[in-house]
């Protein structure tokens, strides 16, 4: 067993930019940190023998990056038709209206002031562009618009940051819900029994193998985050930032600040549920 085998979701080594599945090759965002891991994955997907294609997520403003997208989507023989958005963090999306005027493309998206043009994203929605089957899931928690896309010929789901290649995912306060996220993974796992999804094509980080693995660890790591916050104010840490200092004792300060927003997503999760 190699080593990334033995990691949950079993992620791909090697170069991240290129042919992800038959489907789907990223190109890969020159905006790497702590926070955005190697950088925005920015996914093209179109048919095999379709002229067409769908851009998920531009990424930053970055010009070179954008034309380098629309580059390989050229040299693949396709040109860029769509461009859609799993939401609305500058990583993913700052680059999407310069994009647009790239392309000469519509950008779809969950939440209105993200859009060019009149048609929005909505759960049960069908991307069709260039004989695509690919569906809208909404997936909130992350972010209130977040969302998800289902490709059922490879068997896979791109997920922007609900999953990610590597580590694991803020609950952005106030705007994301504990709730919600818990939700979004569990609708998440019933496309992985129901509907035979394998692969993740993830916002950040390598393409995950094993999907149904990588949602299971993401809900028992949110859970068990959930008691240690739970224990943490039981023994009089009652503040978010005390909160982080205990719990996350073991993760790098800089990453901090991120994860004091999943502690307020979490307190808040357990006042309404009345468990503290």
């Amino acid at each position: 067993m190699t080593e990334a085998a033995a990691l949950p979701g079993q992620p791909r080594g090697g170069v991240l930019s290129g042919p992800a599945t038959d489907r789907a090759v990223n190109v890969l965002a020159p905006n790497a940190s702590a926070m955005t891991l190697d950088g925005t994955n920015t996914w093209i997907v179109a048919e095999p023998d379709s002229d067409l294609a769908v851009v998920i997520d531009p990424g930053p403003l970055d010009d070179a990056h954008l034309r380098a997208v629309v580059a390989t989507a050229e040299r693949m023989g396709k040109r860029v038709a769509l461009t859609l958005l799993t939401h609305g963090h500058p990583d993913h999306a700052e680059g999407a209206a310069r994009f647009a005027e790239l392309t000469r493309t519509h950008v779809r998206a969950l939440d209105p002031a993200l859009r060019l043009g009149d048609e929005g994203l909505a759960a049960g929605d069908v991307i069709t562009t260039g004989g695509l089957e690919m569906w809208v899931v909404p997936t909130p928690g992350h972010t209130a618009d977040s969302l998800c896309f289902h490709l059922p010929a490879d068997r896979a789901v791109l997920t922007g940051d609900t999953v990610l290649g590597r580590g694991t995912t803020v609950v952005a306060h106030p705007d994301g819900r504990l709730g919600d996220y818990l939700d979004s993974l569990r609708r998440l796992r019933s496309l992985t029994v129901q509907d035979g999804v394998r692969t993740v094509l993830p916002g950040h980080g390598p393409v995950l193998d094993d999907a149904q693995g990588a949602i299971e660890f993401y809900l028992a790591h949110r859970a068990h985050r959930l008691a240690q916050v739970e224990t943490a104010v039981e023994d009089g840490h009652t503040t978010a930032v005390d909160v982080v200092a205990r719990v996350y004792a073991d993760v790098d300060r800089s990453l901090w600040p991120a994860a004091e927003l999943s502690v307020r997503a979490q307190l808040e999760y357990l006042r309404e549920h009345g468990l503290i």
